[in-house]
């Protein structure tokens, strides 16, 4: 298939590089050096664009591929609170198509299953206190991070004694910390950490005054990441609408 790259960073070129072991051509790479040619017609002639950028820029880089007539596969987060409406709007009313993860991982996917029927056991013994704590490198714009909202929304589903997520303490890259006021009873912490090169490290603790449960993912490189969504890529190839990891991965 034509596959489109939107944002030719390390994971555009991590994407490039799969896809193209994978048999799919690159017809278009769009950068910031070149954000016209998400107008071109050789951009026009993909069968999906998959979009790594960030947070600022993301919104207006998914409407416009859209407009070009291209199925879009986004892993940018920060935005999709403000406008995750609106672009499922878009996908049921105008026929637009949108596969939007905040993790493409098939590990973290897993992850999530996991993280969420842990939370449905554990809705039946209040005397676990729950928090999570999420680790990623330095250049990370985003906290908490879309992974770790999409798991305490998981977690939200289940558990009946905590209704929202709080953002909890930054630890900023230079080893400071930025502390946040005490969550409330009914408020899931996320903490926050910003070291080094770290791809994802996502972990959710249980903890009472008899023992502790802790489930954890850590990414070890991009790869994961790239594949799934070039994975997603040929999914939408064939399916339309707004679609997330729930549709490519049946468990």
């Amino acid at each position: 298939m034509k596959i489109a790259l939107i944002g030719y960073g390390k994971m555009g070129k991590e994407i490039e590089r799969i896809a193209v072991e994978r048999g799919h051509e690159i017809v278009s790479i769009i950068d910031i050096d070149n954000s016209g040619d998400i107008e071109s017609e050789a951009f026009a002639t993909a069968d999906a664009a998959i979009e790594f950028t960030a947070p600022g820029v993301a919104y207006e880089n998914c409407k416009r591929a859209m407009a070009a007539g291209v199925k879009v596969v986004s892993g940018s987060t920060g935005w999709m609170q403000q406008h995750g409406e609106e672009m499922k709007a878009l996908c049921e009313k105008e026929g637009k198509t949108l596969f939007w993860s905040s993790n493409f991982s098939l590990g973290v996917a897993i992850f999530s299953a996991v993280n969420r029927y842990l939370a449905k056991i554990m809705n039946s013994y209040p005397g676990y206190s729950v928090e999570m704590t999420e680790t990623h490198h330095i250049h990370k714009l985003d906290a908490p991070s879309g992974t770790a909202i999409t798991l305490a929304e998981g977690i939200l589903a289940e558990l009946d004694r905590k209704s929202s997520w709080t953002m909890g303490d930054l630890t900023n890259p230079d080893g400071s910390v930025t502390e946040a006021p005490a969550e409330t009873a009914e408020q899931l912490r996320i903490n926050a950490i910003r070291r080094d090169e770290v791809p994802g490290i996502h972990t959710v603790r249980y903890d009472s005054v008899a023992d502790s449960i802790t489930i954890t993912h850590d990414a070890k490189n991009r790869s994961g990441f790239a594949l799934g969504a070039v994975l997603a890529a040929e999914f939408v190839k064939d399916n339309s609408g707004f679609l997330g990891m729930k549709d490519l991965f049946k468990f």
